[in-house]
């Protein structure tokens, strides 16, 4: 443990001298040794953090973290900083971010260089490079890497062996997951857990988005291959077109992913209910608190429920301390086979639409995948057109897309806004407005609340009655309605409650669910018992599965009883 405040290491939760509450990890970082050419990881608390340990000359200080230029990247990097070719065959390129070190020096590169770059010519001239002039001096680096830093790589392999069979031992090891996404994160992960555990044979669960580099679906093909033991699953969604749910309800933004319900967790979420069943389960995946801000918010284990996207399992990140560096090391010394892009310059991988790509990304992309990189951008455009932007390129080209949210412009905007009338002729009822016609699809949307009974409705106005879950008393009545100004409508009266109010809240819940689903799966997600499972177009509850938590139907997790409400919502 180690108090970020004192400067000390100890073995308390709090630190002895302030009181303060420590951190689990001690921090690192990166030196550079200009006799030996190479970074070396050194602990804050080392007290010859600035000697290297190769040839004992004093070091300086270079940067918090690292990864390596790959010899593709260093290519591109001449062409960019019009250097002579292969002037940097034999140079120790690094690289942070946009920022360089050749041989120690920083040399930051910036956006205006992406968007002044001919990308044509730098594709062209990267198809005529000879790639192996940089071999031999880089493997030379990288051998070296591995050598300065091998007690380092040695006491992080340990601790993350140690902490992976502590959680390991709560479960059995049928019930142990790993969370593969083709990035060099989860290629360290499964590759560290297998190891700690001695067990070639774990389940594998890689979610396709479809929105993948083809350079990561080459790789999880690789992986398969080499790891023949392995139970390797892919999650997809079949069912849904991803430029398709774009043209309805707006491309992702940041603050507005709704492709992660929809084609990743949600898929994902269907194969753990496969095989599991109702049990809890552990998946160990690659998430590492240096990645963003948010990301530093999260716990080593989660397992709570506002934390954890499938309620299904409990999750832990085994190299959640880890920096780029470290990752990079334990990849270059154990010599893991990893994901191309990497090469390519890419600091991470995921879709290639993402709107959390930056401008770096969106440039490699447009000289390594031309027809997707333009396709999307073309959308992109058409898309700003259509919601009434003046300058749709400008709006593209700035990345304002990203900071879009709510779905001003989109006709599909009005299906979340719940609109409804007080009943005038009977006490606790509201009529709402349907995008659709009244079917058994919306009431057995109210199962959460209970027991459905139709057959104790006043069967000429086709009443439902719902039962309470615990007490078996009606607490509200559907009927479907005739209403000036809405074509479909039903009818909902609260009964034998306290509360009225709240419970009619809930109900239009689920009325907002039933007009604005777009099966985005994160209903399914949420439920822990698999008692929710939309099919085509259609969203079911299973009765006898559902235990009425009314998690589905809980703004913590779902905000307007439906993700669409927040993807759609409008000023």
């Amino acid at each position: 443990m180690w108090c970020k405040d004192c400067k000390i290491e100890t073995l308390d939760k709090t630190c002895p001298v302030c009181g303060s509450e420590t951190i689990e990890d001690i921090p690192t970082e990166v030196y550079y040794c200009t006799h030996c050419h190479t970074p070396i990881i050194k602990r804050i608390n080392d007290a010859q953090k600035d000697i290297c340990p190769l040839c004992q000359e004093k070091m300086k200080y270079l940067t918090a973290d690292l990864r390596p230029v790959f010899p593709e990247e260093r290519r591109l990097l001449e062409l960019l900083l019009n250097k002579e070719p292969y002037s940097l065959r034999k140079a120790s390129v690094w690289a942070n971010k946009n920022r360089y070190y050749i041989d120690g020096k920083g040399k930051t590169v910036t956006n205006s260089i992406y968007t002044a770059a001919d990308v044509e010519k730098l594709r062209q001239a990267l198809a005529e490079s000879r790639m192996d002039e940089y071999d031999e001096a880089f493997q030379r680096q990288v051998e070296l890497f591995v050598q300065a830093n091998r007690e380092h790589l040695a006491a992080i392999i340990e601790e993350a062996h140690d902490f992976i069979r502590h959680e390991a031992e709560k479960y059995p090891q049928e019930n142990i997951v790993l969370s593969f996404s083709g990035g060099k994160d989860s290629t360290v992960v499964a590759d560290i857990v297998t190891k700690a555990l001695s067990n070639p044979s774990l389940v594998h669960i890689f979610g396709n988005t479809t929105l993948e580099f083809p350079m990561t679906m080459e790789y999880a093909k690789r992986f398969r291959i080499d790891h023949p033991q392995a139970i390797f699953q892919v999650a997809e969604n079949k069912e849904q077109n991803f430029m398709d749910m774009c043209a309805e309800i707006g491309p992702p933004a940041r603050m507005m992913r709704w492709c992660c319900s929809m084609f990743k967790t949600g898929p994902i979420t269907r194969i753990i209910s496969n095989f599991y069943r109702n049990q809890q389960i552990l998946t160990f995946y690659g998430i590492r608190k240096f990645e963003s801000v948010s990301r530093s918010k999260y716990n080593r284990v989660e397992k709570n429920t506002e934390s954890v996207k499938i309620q299904q399992q409990t999750v832990a990140a085994p190299i959640f301390n880890w920096k780029d560096i470290d990752v990079w090391l334990y990849i270059l010394s154990e010599k893991i086979d990893f994901n191309d892009a990497y090469r390519l310059g890419y600091d991470r991988v995921g879709c290639y639409c993402c709107p959390n790509n930056n401008s770096r990304a969106q440039f490699l992309s447009s000289i390594y995948m031309p027809d997707k990189s333009t396709a999307w951008r073309n959308f992109l455009i058409d898309f700003a057109k259509k919601i009434g932007k003046a300058d749709a390129e400008v709006y593209v080209d700035s990345g304002k897309w990203k900071a879009r949210q709510g779905g001003n412009g989109l006709a599909a905007a009005k299906t979340v806004k719940l609109q409804f009338t007080n009943c005038t002729s009977e006490e606790h009822s509201k009529i709402y407005k349907l995008f659709k016609p009244y079917d058994d699809e919306l009431i057995n949307m109210f199962t959460p609340f209970g027991k459905v009974a139709k057959d104790l409705g006043q069967k000429l106005l086709q009443e439902t009655i719902i039962l309470d879950a615990k007490s078996n008393v009606p607490i509200l009545s559907l009927q479907p309605f005739m209403q000036d100004g809405y074509e479909h409508a039903v009818k909902v009266k609260t009964l034998n409650v306290e509360n009225h109010d709240e419970l009619q809240r809930l109900a239009g819940y689920q009325i907002r669910k039933f007009n604005a689903c777009r099966r985005c799966l994160k209903c399914e997600s949420l439920c822990r018992t698999g008692a929710i499972s939309i099919i085509g177009d259609s969203y079911y509850i299973d009765p006898e599965k559902c235990v009425h938590c009314y998690k589905c139907m809980n703004a913590k997790y779902l905000a307007g009883g439906c993700m669409m409400d927040k993807y759609l919502r409008t000023k």
